[in-house]
């Protein structure tokens, strides 16, 4: 199990996920912070980066808000 600390950027020109030296990530993506839109495609983004599948990222806080907690299980 694997948890990252993710700040977040709707509505982006396009789809990255990018580390600091401190740890935290950011996660850039095209979708608007609506209806859930913005979380899938985090989670999706973070699923393609650590090879895994999209079942096994979670949000663990920070579900409607820009900084989240996501839980890797591998």
């Amino acid at each position: 199990m694997k948890k990252l600390l993710v700040k977040v950027k709707p509505n982006a020109r396009e789809n990255s996920l990018r580390q600091f030296q401190d740890g935290t990530w950011i996660a850039e993506v095209k979708a608007p912070p609506k209806d859930g839109k913005a979380n899938r495609a985090v989670i999706e983004l973070i699923a393609k980066q650590f090879k895994v599948t999209k079942s096994q990222v979670s949000i663990k806080s920070g579900e409607s808000g820009r900084i989240k907690l996501i839980q890797l299980n591998i």
